[in-house]
């Protein structure tokens, strides 16, 4: 399974932690989408910065 995430939310306020996850994970403009891989470690990036982005699911 893959997941498109998407920058919904400037990250310019936040923690510098959450602005490093976003940087993490490819995002770097707003409704900018990045396809990753289903992973634990993915997910809990996602999770830190759930209030920032927007997570669909897509299947294989």
């Amino acid at each position: 399974m893959k997941l498109h995430v998407t920058l919904v939310k400037s990250p310019i306020s936040s923690k510098p932690n959450h602005v490093k996850v976003v940087e993490a994970l490819g995002l770097h403009k707003m409704h900018q989408t990045k396809v990753h891989q289903d992973t634990p470690s993915i997910r809990g990036m996602i999770f830190r910065v759930k209030h920032l982005v927007r997570v669909e699911e897509i299947a294989d």
